[in-house]
């Protein structure tokens, strides 16, 4: 589960609503899965990034609920307002973010939806008669969108819900502060189920470094070499204290977790699973038992260890990275990738038929062995959207399918550990990522390389700064923090000319608004270049403006 902070560090007004979207749609989703199938195990991933923007939109709902402190998401606010704006570019701009979804699975689906949107596509090429877009039109569009946002769980469960549903138009302000009142209920009650669920054995919780960066980055920005020999690097060269930077998001990610959980994570999915052997010599020192990452980084890694890879071969395992006790899982991309991208296409009962007739063939590979593991790893948020009822029947059927299976037994990682099968042994790691076993996503081209310079800048800045302590302890802490936003993997991510123009825009604007940011609060002047745009995105535009193109590959 992983957003990336979206907050203005000025205002704290969110630029993206897909945190708490995400919230009422798929992490409610996947808990509601979990508890209904009592033998039901699966390993759940929290970002604490996520963790603390999922805990400031329960606050603002409460402080709006109770004392009418003005949200600071946009969206939100506009749907429980008195009025909407007049001016018409204003409510263009709201007709826009109201239907960012997916138009086959969340627009079409419902019809009072479906014209809602048909009218908003026709604005889109007739902008100027956006003076002749009422109130009540913007309000039952607003409505409607965040109905086809919830989750497939609270749409059958929350009767609230289905009055709003079968009502189709006409909505007044108490029917969308009534809305309101459930996103808020679902979004407070996210981190307590996974608590819940983790305490009664069927989920393990763990944890990414704090703001989510790349840390093999941070400790060497040379590790993009081992997988991209000839990949250009940033001008600049190696990131400043780059160690001490990568285990502060370590005890940090691992203080937010606690803080929310009440416990320490023995796992951890690093940033994009991003591994080195240094990083994970890192993680090690932290306190984490295991890691996991794609499994490219493994053939990658076993064939520069010259272990010799034969079709067949059972490979799903757990390996102890050289000489220390850290286990590493990796996933197995075809399976995750089916799930991803595949499957949202095919009857539910065939889709899960064919993943049990996958895992019965890897079974049959691994026969004899007792540290058979298969590794089943995606986002939590981005699949759902393309498939019927936002995977409700799919993970229905695999949950029951596979909690009943005869051969097949459900497990988290460190529960398979705890069994004390053994692990096989690999004497280091190629360095790379869950995104085809390297780096080639946040690094490696020209506007990549950029960001990264901007980035190496502005730690120098930094590093100058605080060695002169002229900064306060609150200032410290403050410059510290936002620092650690700017050094999250997201930015890179978004910049290249491949990805859609407006997703690169978001995301290059805001990541020069925390730069901007940053400077701000040393009391420097912030460079030139970061009032111009840096990179532009030429790629086809993402239905329903959350997806992350090849997030799962």
């Amino acid at each position: 589960m992983h957003q990336p902070e979206y907050r203005d560090p000025t205002t704290g007004a969110y630029s993206l609503p897909w945190t708490y979207l995400h919230a009422i749609k798929d992490y409610v989703d996947m808990a509601a899965h979990l508890e209904k199938v009592p033998g039901s195990k699966a390993v759940v991933n929290f970002t604490p990034t996520l963790l603390e923007q999922i805990d400031d939109y329960a606050r603002q709902i409460s402080a709006f609920e109770v004392d009418g402190e003005p949200l600071r998401d946009p969206l939100l606010a506009a749907l429980v307002c008195e009025s909407h704006p007049e001016d018409p570019e204003q409510r263009m701009v709201l007709v826009r973010n109201a239907v960012r979804a997916n138009e086959e699975r969340m627009i079409r689906r419902f019809p009072h939806f479906r014209g809602l949107a048909r009218v908003a596509k026709w604005l889109g090429r007739h902008p100027e008669s956006a003076i002749y877009v009422n109130d009540q039109y913007l309000s039952d569009l607003l409505v409607w969108y965040h109905l086809a946002w919830m989750g497939e769980s609270v749409r059958r469960d929350d009767s609230r819900i289905s009055r709003l549903m079968e009502k189709g138009s006409g909505y007044t302000v108490h029917e969308r502060r009534l809305l309101l009142r459930v996103i808020g209920e679902l979004i407070s009650a996210v981190v307590g189920r996974y608590r819940d669920l983790a305490r009664s054995g069927r989920v393990e919780l763990s944890v990414t470094p704090f703001a989510h960066p790349i840390v093999p980055l941070l400790l060497d920005l040379e590790t993009a070499h081992e997988a991209m020999p000839d990949a250009p690097l940033p001008e600049l060269g190696s990131y400043p204290g780059g160690e001490d930077r990568a285990r502060w998001h370590i005890d940090r990610g691992i203080e937010c977790f606690r803080g929310h959980f009440g416990f320490d994570p023995a796992g951890c999915w690093p940033s994009e699973g991003s591994v080195s052997d240094a990083a994970v010599t890192l993680l090690e020192q932290a306190g984490f038992e295991w890691v996991a990452t794609g499994q490219n980084v493994l053939r990658n890694s076993m064939k520069r260890a010259a272990l010799a890879i034969h079709d067949g071969d059972c490979l799903h395992a757990p390996y102890r990275i050289g000489q220390g006790k850290m286990r590493c899982m990796f996933r197995d991309d075809g399976l995750s990738d089916l799930i991803g991208f595949s499957y949202a296409t095919w009857h539910a009962d065939d889709a899960v038929a064919n993943l049990l007739t996958h895992l019965e063939h890897i079974a049959e590979a691994c026969a004899g062995r007792e540290d058979g593991l298969v590794s089943i790893i995606l986002d939590g948020e981005n699949a759902w959207e393309h498939y019927p009822e936002n995977g409700y029947y799919f993970l229905t059927a695999l949950y029951r399918e596979l909690s009943e299976h005869p051969r097949i037994r459900l497990t988290t990682f460190s529960e398979f550990l705890d069994r004390g099968t053994g692990t096989r042994e690999l004497p280091g790691l190629v360095s790379g990522s869950w995104v085809y076993g390297t780096f080639s996503t946040w690094i490696g081209d020209s506007e990549k390389n950029r960001g990264w310079d901007m980035l190496i800048e502005a730690k120098r800045i930094y590093d100058k700064v605080l060695s002169g302590n002229r900064l306060s302890a609150e200032q410290r802490e403050e410059a510290e923090y936002q620092l650690a936003v700017c050094e999250g993997s997201d930015w890179f991510w978004w910049f290249g000319d491949y990805n859609d123009a407006e997703s690169v825009s978001n995301f290059e604007r805001l990541y020069r608004h925390h730069l901007n940011a940053l400077y701000r609060i040393l009391g420097e002047p912030p460079p030139e270049y970061l009032s111009k745009v840096f990179t532009e995105g030429h790629g086809s535009p993402v239905m329903g403006g959350a997806m992350r193109p090849g997030r799962e590959s």
